[in-house]
């Protein structure tokens, strides 16, 4: 086969067909770059629960005072935490094998703290030391049992409430779940619209070039030989689209992670993927930019067209 004949072919096709030409490469572009933001988001949120849910702490608050005489919950109904009560709850967990670590708070101690954080809000002012509870901050070698320490020690006497920090996370975590997904449908949307521009642009090209074709297949010309220059049309356009959609995923990192917005700096709490992470989704954005249109112009040709 004529390398030079498939070249001036293909740029024949594409000339031809500028206009759809161009709406297959912006729609494969946007296509694979929400793929591939997909995946990237996919990867960042793997890399914040790694993160985060190795920081996260159980906390169980202690009954005081104020919530004793208040009846601010059946709880705390028999009063507040004893001493007896506290030294045992510590106990208790130190022996626990899934316990990493355990850090006693006092009311003082988390005043402080809730002052530091809310000090500036109207609230904060009507709060007063006596308020606050006294808890235990529990480090779990695996936080996935949790559940060991609620069931453990919720309902007890002294124990006001067990809070696992993860449902927190969970909830945040559940959204960006939904945010890729809404992504990938509309991914799977733009793809849809790609393919199909993808067949019809095929389809008006041979039949721009019908009677290229028909004098190609009296001269003896295999079908392959025929179609490939179709499918490399299919298959460059892909490529270009591929490669906008590699500039894009690469432009968003470079520019609103690292530089330019530079969240990286600005959002220091959350754990942002690298230039490892984009690079590795690369291949895979071209490789899919270069043989979707070529499978789908290899189908419509075959499926659609006698030639």
């Amino acid at each position: 086969m004529r390398a030079q004949f498939v070249l001036s072919e293909i740029g024949v096709g594409l000339r031809r067909n500028l206009t759809m030409t161009f709406a297959v490469v912006i729609s494969v572009a946007l296509s694979l770059a929400l793929f591939g933001g997909s995946l990237l988001m996919r990867d960042q949120v793997s890399q914040m629960k790694g993160y985060w849910y190795d920081k996260v702490n159980v906390s169980i608050y202690l009954c005081n005072k104020n919530e004793a005489e208040t009846g601010g919950g059946a709880t705390c109904a028999k009063g507040a935490v004893t001493a007896d009560q506290k030294k045992q709850i510590e106990s208790e967990l130190k022996k626990m094998d899934l316990v990493d670590s355990v850090t006693y708070e006092s009311a003082d101690e988390a005043y402080k703290h809730y002052k530091e954080q809310f000090g500036d809000t109207p609230l904060a002012a009507s709060i007063t030391p006596d308020q606050m509870q006294e808890s235990f901050r529990v480090k779990l070698k695996d936080p996935e049992k949790y559940e060991v320490i609620t069931t453990a020690f919720s309902g007890r006497d002294g124990v006001q409430s067990v809070q696992d920090q993860r449902t927190v996370l969970d909830n945040l975590f559940r959204l960006l779940g939904y945010l890729n997904w809404a992504a990938l449908l509309v991914m799977l949307i733009m793809l849809v619209v790609a393919l199909l521009l993808i067949v019809n642009t095929v389809r008006v090209s041979a039949f721009s070039r019908r009677r290229e074709t028909g004098i190609m297949r009296l001269v003896g010309a295999s079908s392959f030989y025929i179609q490939v220059p179709f499918i490399m049309e299919a298959a460059f356009a892909g490529l270009i689209g591929a490669v906008i959609a590699c500039v894009m995923l690469a432009s968003g990192q470079y520019f609103v992670i690292d530089h330019g917005a530079a969240l990286r700096e600005k959002m220091e709490l959350i754990n942002f993927i690298g230039w490892d992470a984009v690079v590795t989704k690369l291949p895979l954005v071209l490789a899919i930019g270069v043989l979707m249109p070529s499978v789908a112009a290899f189908v419509a040709l075959r499926k659609y067209l006698k030639v």
